[in-house]
């Protein structure tokens, strides 16, 4: 098959990133990518010691994150002899650099080496039964953004796109975790009533501005995914009061410790 030439452009970036993140941090390959989403970065430290810590913007190619609770760095972590890359923050679609930069992160984790890609993000809830703090496996996605993160013909299988041995093992280590159907809007607005009320009849448990576009990538780059949302409000018709994104970032601040912690031992357990 030719390579569509933005796809070309995309892997040579993601080459040239991936060796800068090797001189950085002085490791020739990592196992698992985790991008960290809104909230989740005060207790990163628990998934396992840092052997380097840098902003994005060290390596070529990043652009910076501009939402408030993405720092816009990564770090390298040794957890128990698994090589782990952890991006605390994300570059959204909504910040305008088109869909190469926000797939970026996955291409560079792919070309370092890294087989498994868990994406992590602040939801918005659907279900009444599914209170603020509730943490949800991804078990399918609908994307709603309008574009597709791929260039060309690349037809891409998206059969069990979020792996269901990943979420097996997710849930032996949780058995209570719910699964559901994320939906990713463009952003940056909240989706108002009505939209929440399509998203519901068309099969949608959460909402949010991130992580289809990743997991389409991530599939297309031969890596095995697994989706993990947060609960950081209700949404729009659900939720008794207006949306603020404090919210989230108070949400997620509360439930660090125990998502960090959970992470740690999935990674320990692939």
């Amino acid at each position: 098959m030719t390579i569509h030439p933005q796809t070309e452009i995309a892997m040579r970036h993601a080459e040239e990133s991936a060796s800068a993140l090797a001189h950085l941090t002085g490791v020739a390959r990592h196992d698992v990518a985790i991008i960290l989403g809104s909230g989740w970065m005060s207790d990163a430290d628990r998934l396992g010691p840092s052997q380097a810590d840098f902003r994005v913007t060290d390596m070529p190619h990043f652009e910076r994150p501009v939402a408030e609770g993405h720092p816009g760095s990564f770090r390298s972590v040794d957890a128990d002899g698994k090589r782990v890359l952890v991006f605390l923050g994300r570059t959204h679609f909504y910040e305008g650099h088109g869909v190469d930069a926000v797939t970026h992160r996955v291409r560079t984790a792919a070309a370092a080496g890294c087989k498994v890609l868990i994406l992590t993000n602040a939801a918005g809830g659907i279900r009444e039964d599914w209170p603020v703090g509730t943490a949800v496996l991804i078990k399918d996605h609908i994307n709603f953004t309008g574009v597709s993160p791929l260039h060309g013909a690349d037809f891409v299988d998206l059969t069990d796109l979020y792996s269901p041995r990943l979420r097996k093992i997710a849930r032996k280590i949780d058995p209570t975790l719910a699964e559901g159907v994320y939906m990713q809007f463009p952003g940056p607005m909240y989706e108002t009533a009505a939209e929440i009320t399509m998203a519901k009849t068309v099969g949608a448990d959460l909402v949010g501005m991130s992580t289809a576009l990743e997991a389409i990538v991530g599939r297309a780059s031969g890596m095995e995914i697994m989706g993990l949302s947060l609960v950081t409000n209700y949404a729009t018709g659900v939720a008794k009061h207006p949306h603020s994104h404090a919210e989230v970032l108070a949400a997620g601040k509360s439930a660090a410790g125990r998502m960090s912690d959970f992470l740690a031992q999935v990674i320990r357990k692939l």
